[in-house]
């Protein structure tokens, strides 16, 4: 690591900001001891050489391994922790985050860096375009996808050929945990949220569209990490529920009206 980068990264981890973060990246996380801190130090090295103020939030959903002991025992100044009692869902723990946050720029990440934090510029390039949300994509022109298994391949194409058919919201690629929002975007979209599962991707997204969000796919790097908790036949099946249960729910009105936090649909571009 280059001596500025090092000194970047040991400020960062032992000095509390004293200003807002420009940017906060939240890490929903269950049972992943084995894997978190490797995550933590990916993220801190390069968001720390970016010689920009921000902010890490883990948010352990219910774990009932050490990923809690782990994450406190690493001490670092600018990283908050947000601890669930029980599991609640992987939506319910972005939530969490993405409502704590500060940053004007919020990002959500997996756990096991499947998409590496490097990709985080190309996300943030179409956020100071004058996009509210971008999603970081497997599915779209120059992404690059690896290590996936046959199974998961099916899997994936068959789900999002039924979100192109119902939704229409124009995103190929809904799933992939890698996205970014301006805060008012956030604030607005996740108190709408109501799908704790893994189809809150989807959700949020479909929201976006619905209330007027600007709305950018990037294609970015993504490979299927070893150790993965997921059953994915399981999220699938759940995934197909959950489209059934957001069309029946915008049906019946479930997203008319303003969130507690609504903002002007039209953000304005974030400042460079």
């Amino acid at each position: 690591m280059p001596t500025t980068s090092l000194n970047a990264y040991r400020a960062w981890a032992s000095t509390p900001l004293t200003e807002t973060p420009a940017v906060s990246v939240v890490i929903p996380a269950y049972n992943e001891s084995e894997r978190i801190v490797p995550t933590i130090g990916a993220i801190a090295t390069y968001m720390s050489g970016r010689d920009e103020p921000w902010e890490l939030i883990v948010v352990d959903d219910g774990s009932s391994d050490e990923t809690v002991e782990v994450v406190r025992s690493l001490g670092l100044a600018n990283l908050r922790l947000i601890e669930s009692v029980q599991n609640g869902g992987k939506g319910k723990a972005v939530r969490a985050g993405m409502l704590a946050a500060h940053g004007d720029v919020r990002l959500f990440a997996d756990a096991d860096q499947s998409t590496p934090i490097e990709q985080f510029e190309k996300l943030l390039v179409s956020l100071r375009d004058g996009h509210d949300v971008v999603v970081g994509s497997r599915a779209a022109d120059g992404s690059l996808e690896a290590s996936k298994s046959p199974l998961r391949r099916l899997l994936s194409g068959g789900l999002r050929t039924m979100v192109d058919v119902l939704f229409n919201i124009g995103v190929r690629d809904t799933q992939c945990g890698f996205k970014m929002f301006t805060a008012a975007a956030a604030e607005d979209l996740f108190r709408r949220q109501q799908i704790d599962g893994f189809s809150f991707d989807l959700e949020v997204l479909y929201l976006a569209e619905k209330f007027g969000y600007r709305i950018s796919e990037v294609p970015v790097e993504w490979i299927d990490a070893p150790g993965s908790t997921v059953d994915a036949a399981l999220v699938a099946f759940q995934f197909l529920a959950d489209l059934v249960k957001i069309r029946v729910g915008d049906l019946r009105g479930d997203y008319v009206g303003p969130s507690d936090q609504a903002q002007t649909r039209i953000a304005s571009p974030v400042g460079g």
